[in-house]
This record gives structure tokens, sequence and C-alpha cells, in this order.
């Protein structure tokens, strides 16, 4: 099936990188995005979570929120500072800590019936070679992934649904379902009439696709 194929080639790419923002008119859509600390700021994720393995004293940063495209993704509002977040945390040897940040987005972001959690950050203390995916699975429990791994909710927010297309906005006139075909659809998406979401929409969704296939991944390894 063409979204099967398309699916797996999203997980497999680990990242998307060097995408184009989409149209002013393109289809929005409801999901977490991926953001790496610099110094007091944010910039957008190049590489997806799974990828990423941030030195001792990285902070990365999960904003939940409405996009059509990367390039007007709402950052986490939270300043990403290593030492206000860590400061209680001592080092370990054979271990690093890494800032976690989660943005759980605002009331007019939230799916129908629910309130965003307040923003939270977490200091996670993992193994050396752990990777962002990994810190984040150990201070925000319960995450949960739909069936391509598309990471769906953070800390259990939100309760239902994944990557939605947002109602009431303009959608293209050729279609795609809604939920979790706009990270399948996405592989193949410039923001034209397929239904999926914008290019850049596809960067962010990338940046988190990979998560849950880590943690598969590694489940599987500890087994072995």
């Amino acid at each position: 099936m063409r979204r099967t194929r398309i699916a797996g080639a999203v997980l497999l790419s680990g990242a998307v990188t060097g995408l184009a923002a989409g149209p002013a008119q393109a289809q929005e859509y409801r999901y977490w995005s991926f953001w790496d600390g610099k110094g007091s700021s944010w910039a957008y994720a190049t590489e997806g979570p799974a990828t990423v393995r941030p030195a001792d004293g990285a902070v990365e940063g999960f904003r939940f929120a409405v996009s059509a495209d990367s390039a007007a993704a709402g950052k986490p509002r939270a300043a990403a500072g290593f030492d206000a977040i860590c400061h209680d945390t001592p080092a370990k040897e054979g271990r690093k800590r890494i800032g976690i940040v989660i943005d759980f987005g605002t009331a007019a972001d939230a799916p129908g019936g629910e309130q965003p959690p307040k923003a939270r950050t977490a200091c996670a203390q993992v193994a050396e070679d752990a990777s962002a995916g990994e810190a984040l699975a150990a201070v925000a429990r319960p995450l949960r992934y739909d069936s391509n791994a598309l990471l769906c909710a953070i800390a259990g927010y939100p309760k239902s649904g994944c990557a939605d297309q947002v109602k009431g906005a303009k959608e293209p006139a050729s279609s795609a379902s809604p939920s979790s075909d706009a990270a399948a659809d996405g592989g193949e998406a410039t923001g034209g009439g397929d239904g999926g979401p914008s290019a850049g929409l596809v960067g962010g969704v990338a940046a988190v696709v990979v998560l849950g296939a880590a943690a598969v991944w590694q489940a599987r390894r500890r087994r072995g």
C-alpha cells in the first residue's frame, strides 16, 4: 500500500532536513514538535530525538501546537536554561544530565474537551549513550504512539488523536483522511493538493516519528 511504504520511508529516515515551509493556505495539523536548546533560545530540530544523542548539559524541548509547517511552529515558551532545570541533579559517573522542557501548548490549540497541563521541566539523568527520546521517556511517561510509531502524546496529553487535521481550516481539494494519515502521506507532500501536511510539517512530524521506533528497537535489544 502507498501509505504503508511512505510511512516506512519516514520511519527509516529518522529526520527530515532542509524542508521548505508550506503555502499560507496549507492544511493545519495538531502535533508535537521537537526543539534543540541553543543557549537560552530554541532551534527547530534537524534530527529526530531517536538519533540525537545530546551531551551532558544539553536541553531538548517539545511543544504541542497547531501548525501547517515548521516555520510557523510554536517554540517552547520556557527558556532553554540547563542550570535552572538541572541545578538539583548532581553529576554522576557513567551518566549524563539532559534538561527536558515540555510545553503542552495553549487552550486554543488543545483538542476539544481538553485543557493543556501546565508546562513542565525535568532533568533526565540517563546513560551516556542515551538519545533525546530516551531522556524524554525517563521523565514524561506515559508516552503514546500510533501504529506508525508517531509520537502522539507526552505525559498522557492529549488523551486521543494523533497529528489530526484542525477542523474548520481550509482543506486541499483532494483530501486524505485525518489523524495518522498526516504522517503516513507526508513523505511525498509538498504543500500541494494531496491532502497531506506541508513539507515543513513533515520535518516536525519526522522529528518525533522515530521516537517510537527507537523505543521498540531498545526493547528488542534488551530482550535479546
